[in-house]
């Protein structure tokens, strides 16, 4: 039996999610744009969902844009304010669906500012007030990382943010389910969010936004989605989301308390292996998330071991899990580029037990001896 260990890539599809979304797959396939009684019957489902979104993140239903996905509703923050930016300033640790748009903005002529985090991936008050100096008009913060599981602490930058008049983004998919989010409490304008993270389906999202922002669709046709998103809703996907989001409410203390004990546990295991080092061990982070590294142990090479030995995890972010390259997040955070190169990521979900961290550390004590003894063959 494979043990599953990599919840902040994806999770598993809930068979509570799976049964809401299944009448919308078999009987239910009315377009919610038409009037007729099948096309009502997928719009309520729709409507439906969004209040449950909503009600996720402490919205008004009508702050809730369904999009594709997290990466989707990144972008349409980032490139859809209806009078471009000058400037935008992003953290040095955000994801790629954050920093593409944003670095694409730049080569439109507009300033792109680096907010530097120090060496546990947190911002500070001197490199923030350092970003503001720059007076950018949209500022973009992540959560939690989806790498560390460092937690920012937003609703403070969003204060010091509003001070200046800017506006204020984040991304908020991978602290979805894993910590309680308020929008209003958060002081932003704009938040992503994204389905799969929280065990809905994948291929839908949402981006939460201040109705008194004024956005440009990046997606043009038909209008839906309030004019911000056109294009025929994927009613079953957004029906599991809105159950994900509701059951994600309703659990999230019982799945935060149980994933921390789990968290907890691997890091008494981890202390007791000499060579590993965990990143960000000082900062607040989600309670599932543990980045690690093995000094000369490549992380990929790691990775593929543990994966022959039936356990999934990962070396950084899955959405750039075909480059070659090494974590920007831990560049950003001044590790060096060989240490980076070592980096495995834990990510806990709800389903995982104590004998999965059992099973996870006997595979990787066992590996790491493996590797390391193959590496001073090699050098004999």
């Amino acid at each position: 039996m494979n043990t599953y260990l990599d919840h902040n890539a994806s999770t598993p599809l809930d068979e509570r999610v799976l049964d809401e979304m299944m009448p919308y797959l078999r009987a239910h396939h009315g377009n919610p744009s038409s009037v007729y009684r099948e096309g009502r019957i997928a719009r309520q489902a729709i409507e439906t969902a969004r209040q449950q979104v909503a009600q996720f993140v402490n919205a008004h239903p009508s702050q809730v844009v369904f999009t594709s996905g997290g990466t989707e509703a990144n972008n349409l923050a980032l490139k859809g304010l209806v009078v471009a930016p000058r400037c935008v300033a992003v953290s040095a640790v955000e994801h790629a669906s954050v920093l593409a748009p944003a670095q694409q903005s730049a080569i439109e002529a507009c300033q792109l500012v680096r907010i530097e985090v120090d060496n546990d991936g947190l911002i500070t008050e001197e490199t923030m007030s350092r970003a503001l100096a720059s007076s950018p008009e949209l500022v973009s913060i992540m959560l939690a990382n989806n790498e560390t599981g460092v937690i920012q602490d937003v609703a403070h930058w969003a204060e010091m943010v509003a001070s200046t008049g800017a506006l204020f983004h984040t991304d908020a998919v991978q602290a979805a389910g894993k910590m309680e989010i308020d929008f209003s409490s958060l002081g932003v304008q704009l938040l992503s969010l994204s389905s799969h993270k929280l065990y809905g389906p994948k291929g839908v999202g949402a981006l939460v936004l201040d109705k008194r922002i004024e956005l440009t669709a990046q997606m043009l046709g038909g209008g839906q989605e309030a004019g911000y998103r056109s294009g025929t809703e994927n009613v079953a996907a957004i029906v599991g989301f809105g159950k994900a989001a509701e059951l994600a409410s309703l659990e999230l203390q019982s799945r935060c308390s149980s994933a921390l004990a789990l968290k907890q546990k691997l890091l008494r295991r981890l202390s007791e292996v000499e060579a590993v080092i965990v990143f960000s061990g000082q900062a607040e982070c989600l309670p599932n998330t543990v980045f690690l590294a093995v000094p000369g142990i490549d992380g990929e090479t790691l990775l593929m071991e543990m994966d022959r030995a039936g356990i999934a995890v990962s070396s950084g972010s899955a959405c750039d899990s075909q480059k070659s390259g090494v974590s920007h997040t831990l560049l950003a955070m001044g590790v060096d580029e060989e240490l980076a190169r070592c980096a495995v990521r834990v990510s806990i979900g709800k389903d995982n037990t104590d004998q999965d961290i059992d099973v996870f550390m006997s595979a990787m004590v066992q590996q790491i001896k493996a590797l390391q003894e193959n590496t001073m063959l090699a050098w004999a």
